[in-house]
């Protein structure tokens, strides 16, 4: 989603020459190439544990299913040292439509929440 955002972007935003079209298209490979995906994240599982990948994805999609499960029950997911993720409930507001300026009524909604631990935070830093 993020990345076809940018895409959009740039593309109806700066591509106005071909060179440009060029500038942009090298800027949005290199942004792309910083995205870990789904594959990429069971490849790096399967050679830092020792699992084959074929186990690392049935280990990744349970962790996932798992943590979407408990998130859908109002639980926490704790992993000390990595961050916990919680759900928020977001209240109804009123917002504005950027385009007509008009007000509109947004629904209140849940929203997953993570909070990075100590670890994970001291590490990126």
């Amino acid at each position: 989603m993020y990345f076809s955002t940018i895409c959009h972007f740039f593309y109806r935003k700066t591509c106005v020459t071909l060179e440009s079209f060029y500038i942009c298209n090298e800027l949005l490979l290199t942004i792309k190439k910083n995205i870990m995906n789904k594959t990429q994240l069971i490849d790096a599982m399967a050679s830092k544990s020792g699992l084959t990948k074929a186990d690392s994805r049935k280990a990744l999609d349970a962790f996932l299913e798992s943590t979407t499960d408990a998130l859908k029950k109002k639980d926490r997911v704790a992993l000390i040292g990595f961050g916990t993720f919680q759900i928020n409930k977001r209240n109804a507001r009123i917002g504005r439509n950027p385009q007509t300026g008009k007000e509109i009524k947004i629904a209140a909604k849940n929203v997953v929440k993570f909070k990075p631990g100590s670890d994970l935070s001291s590490t990126v830093k």
